[in-house]
């Protein structure tokens, strides 16, 4: 069977991003290292353009579209990062953009993708299928539909982070990623598998958030209710079919924080990293901090995101 996403799709998809999209640092810190006894090499997507790694897919597929469909417009439904993405992928090749988002999506990221130019329509999350609603937007304005994650040129996007992690690390022997709907971890999981077929693939949801890790137990894919959690970009109720379908052949292993490991690892960010990260972004390196993901040798993590307001991130680390 053809993968759906390949190695040269996400390095073509680096190829298009090249001058567009940031190369974010790789940051490297003693006292990490010290308490997770490991080399910890951070791979800062929260300094990426729109604030998170979505820009890298929402550009990838945008830039894709014909001029006949980009004079038409786009549309998206997101909890926020992929919006703004969206909005100013949108912005950046000429196009419109219209954007579904949750009610209750943190105003900052809201305010950010209005700034950006999008069209901005609300529903509630905990009792509206966005898929359903996303779709039918689309087709009554006649707008192309970039999903979060059920893309391939989104998917192939969302890996050159791992990428350029790698190609700016030696050796890595396990890679830690956020995981919401699994778009992320699946291009990261096909890049890296790639370039180093030995390393450890292991996703990090929250612990009310855990739909992809049933699902790989199951061996299938499992719905949950909508997880209520700080990490709101990672409150997916069930896992991508397409990502789904990559993710159980590569990804190795699943860890689980709680949103006071998060806070915890948000707070040890701000105070020893100098970064700004949002709840979701810091998944991975809770996942670390607390022991969830047992650390040894060179160990990649993505930051997937830094979108939080001031006023927001006070409140979540001040505990």
């Amino acid at each position: 069977m053809t993968a759906p996403v390949t190695i040269d799709d996400i390095r073509d998809a680096a190829a298009r991003l090249a001058g567009v999209a940031h190369r974010t640092p790789v940051v490297r810190s003693r006292t990490l290292d010290e308490l997770v006894g490991a080399e910890v090499f951070i791979k800062c997507e929260n300094l990426q353009r729109v604030g998170a790694f979505k820009f890298r897919g929402a550009y990838n597929a945008a830039s894709r579209l014909s001029p006949e469909q980009l004079a038409k417009g786009i549309a998206a439904y997101s909890s926020g990062n992929h919006a703004q993405a969206v909005a100013l992928a949108a912005k950046e090749l000429g196009s419109s953009a219209v954007i579904l988002i949750p009610e209750d999506t943190p105003q900052s990221k809201k305010d950010a993708t209005a700034g950006y130019g999008a069209e901005i329509v609300t529903y509630d999350r905990y009792t509206g299928d966005r898929v359903a609603i996303g779709e039918a937007l689309a087709a009554d304005r006649g707008l192309a539909l970039i999903p979060p994650y059920e893309h391939p040129h989104v998917i192939a996007g969302q890996g050159t982070a791992a990428l350029e992690l790698l190609e700016d690390t030696e050796s890595l022997d396990t890679l830690v990623v956020p995981v919401g709907g699994g778009g992320l971890i699946a291009g990261s999981s096909t890049a890296a598998k790639a370039v180093r077929p030995g390393i450890r693939v292991i996703g990090v949801e929250p612990a009310e958030g855990d739909d992809t890790k049933r699902s790989l137990d199951a061996g299938e894919r499992v719905s949950i209710p909508v997880p209520r959690t700080i990490a709101d970009g990672q409150a997916a109720s069930i896992p991508g079919e397409l990502t789904f379908s990559i993710n159980r052949r590569l990804v190795d292993d699943i860890a689980l924080v709680t949103d006071d490991q998060v806070r915890d690892a948000m707070r040890f960010a701000f105070e020893r990293l100098k970064l700004v990260i949002e709840p979701s972004g810091a998944t991975g390196l809770a996942a670390l901090l607390s022991g969830r993901v047992p650390a040894s040798g060179r160990v990649g993590v993505i930051i997937s995101g830094g979108n939080v307001s001031p006023e927001r991130f006070a409140e979540l680390i001040a505990g």
